[in-house]
């Protein structure tokens, strides 16, 4: 398909968003006739003949804001825990306990994945393995119940593949993906082109990159969300700071894993400096997923894809409503405790919404 540019969508302004909402549906009966002169109908019913004992009915769907987390447990050697009880675990918001309302222990719960690469000239050495990897990672941790997408990033952000559960066709994108240094050969004046590239535009938008994943298409999507980049952490030219990057993935409760990606012995020994590591674990740990430095190495990244497979099929689940309901748009600090003195791996924070007055 098409490469679609999602870069224009920075102008949309910030939605501040519930962490998480219950659904809950209230069936109304209403009159057949009051139905047809709205111009409703439900779903089937050009296939079904409607009697007196099948009236329509219309749903009406009232928001409870009910705080969901998603995390792992792991000893002191990084292995994780399972089959841990809600009476393991103590939740608190702002430092107030917070009393829970569903625990569960899931592995196996539906999973929308973004996969970002970063394809700039940086990961020219890098990328055939990112490809590679990558799609047999694709191809391990989907099920028919899972989707993703594939967002690449250099100079801008652009959306190769959008939703799907099929792996052929996300394996399709990745491998579309070409290097985009963000360089072209000037032509002067009876010179013919000279033979230095010049820069034409920045080339890392990896901040701008996290934000649309986030604000503009996980946003939107319900249940279990994370994000895995592909990059060596160094964002050049974004129009969003890191934080931005970061807000937007809490906003849309997803999680971030960064896969730092390089070879350190050649695009950045030529005189580039290195700076972007810090800025990855704030993202990471502020969302509840974390850095890991595979460099050049195709094993490392195989077995880093296998770290993040098994954590987000081992992943607890706890729900409760906030003993503070203000809807006010704030921060939220959260605090997961484990009676055992297990290492938490969570978000940090959530933003609670605003009221619609």
């Amino acid at each position: 398909m098409p490469k679609v540019p999602v870069s224009q969508s920075l102008v949309l302004p910030l939605t501040l968003l519930v962490a998480q909402f219950l659904v809950i549906s209230v069936v109304i009966p209403q009159p057949l006739a009051a139905q047809q002169a709205a111009g409703t109908q439900q779903p089937g019913a050009s296939a079904q003949k409607t009697d007196d004992s099948q009236q329509p009915t219309e749903t009406l769907k009232v928001n409870v804001n009910v705080v969901q987390l998603f995390f792992n447990v792991k000893d002191k050697h990084g292995a994780l825990i399972p089959k841990l009880t809600k009476d393991d675990f103590e939740v608190y918001e702002d430092g107030k306990p917070q009393t829970l309302k569903y625990f569960t222990a899931e592995t196996n719960l539906p999973l929308t994945l973004g996969i970002l690469i970063d394809s700039s000239g940086s990961q020219r050495n890098v990328l055939d393995m990112e490809k590679e990897v990558g799609g047999a990672f694709l191809k391990q941790i989907l099920t028919d119940k899972d989707e993703a997408f594939i967002l690449d990033f250099n100079v801008d952000a652009t959306l190769v593949q959008d939703f799907t559960r099929d792996v052929h066709l996300l394996q399709k994108a990745l491998n579309s993906v070409k290097i985009n240094a963000g360089v072209t050969m000037p032509t002067l004046p009876g010179a013919g082109g000279g033979p230095v590239p010049t820069a034409s535009s920045p080339g890392t938008v990896l901040y701008d990159a996290v934000y649309l994943s986030s604000h503009d298409v996980l946003a939107k999507e319900v249940g279990r969300k994370a994000i895995v980049l592909l990059t060596d952490g160094q964002d050049e030219g974004s129009r969003l700071k890191i934080q931005d990057a970061i807000e937007a993935a809490q906003k849309a409760d997803t999680i971030a894993y960064v896969l730092l990606c390089a070879d350190r012995g050649g695009y950045f020994s030529a005189g580039m400096g290195y700076y972007g590591e810090g800025d990855m674990k704030k993202l990471t740990e502020q969302t509840g997923g974390r850095v890991i430095n595979v460099g050049n190495k195709f094993d490392k990244l195989r077995e880093a894809f296998d770290q993040i497979a098994a954590e987000l099929r081992s992943q607890y689940n706890i729900g409760y409503t906030p003993t503070n309901t203000k809807l006010d748009g704030t921060y939220r600090k959260l605090e997961i405790k484990n009676k055992q003195g297990y290492k938490i791996q969570s978000r940090s924070g959530y933003y609670a919404g605003r009221s619609q007055d």
